[in-house]
């Protein structure tokens, strides 16, 4: 058994390593450009919902008031009119990404922290670099990637998108195991 206090090294490195990484993806390659589409008419629309000072937040519409209401004809007939959508809107004004690049680092660091539990009960000190590898990136893979699945199965988000997402779970994943195959005591 390995502590966790003893993997610090890779936990922080591991963290530094993805974090570069997916700003190198995000910013360099293009290949998530695609993720999200204009709507029709995009000024027009944005217009239109400015004059309701809508709060951030995460918003469905329909939003039924319960179960029973999700069976209910007034509900069905707005579903069935649409527009049928889930909104997330952000603050206004000039945005800053400070506040989601500090929460991302600390997520990478969370993700390291329990790569490093597994992996530390699962293996002796001195264990061969394709074990740690084995464990720690499947740990990895867990955090940065296996969940994003249910945002496509629940929330309808486009599953081109969410692929492209798991894709840079895996790379995030197999930086992380390369890191504490490394770094491994």
């Amino acid at each position: 058994m390995v502590s966790i206090l003893s993997l610090w090294l890779p936990i922080l490195l591991s963290a530094v390593f993805v974090f570069i990484i997916s700003s190198v993806i995000h910013m360099f390659l293009n290949y998530h450009r695609s993720d999200y589409k204009a709507l029709p008419k995009e000024e027009e629309v944005m217009a239109s919902l400015r004059g309701f000072n809508i709060p951030p937040g995460d918003y469905v519409m329909p939003c039924p008031k319960d179960a029973k209401d999700m069976r209910s004809e007034e509900f069905l007939e707005k579903r069935k009119q649409g527009p049928v959508a889930i909104i997330t809107v952000w603050p206004s004004g000039v945005p800053s990404m400070t506040g989601q690049l500090i929460q991302w680092f600390i997520y990478c660091l969370v993700v390291g922290i329990f790569a490093a539990y597994i992996s530390g009960r699962a293996l002796e000190p001195g264990a061969h670099y394709l074990e740690v590898f084995r464990f720690a990136g499947t740990t990895a893979f867990l955090g940065y990637a296996l969940a994003l699945l249910q945002n496509s199965i629940w929330f309808g988000k486009n599953w081109s998108a969410t692929s492209k997402s798991v894709f840079d779970g895996l790379i995030y994943a197999l930086l992380t195991a390369g890191t504490f195959g490394w770094l491994w005591p």
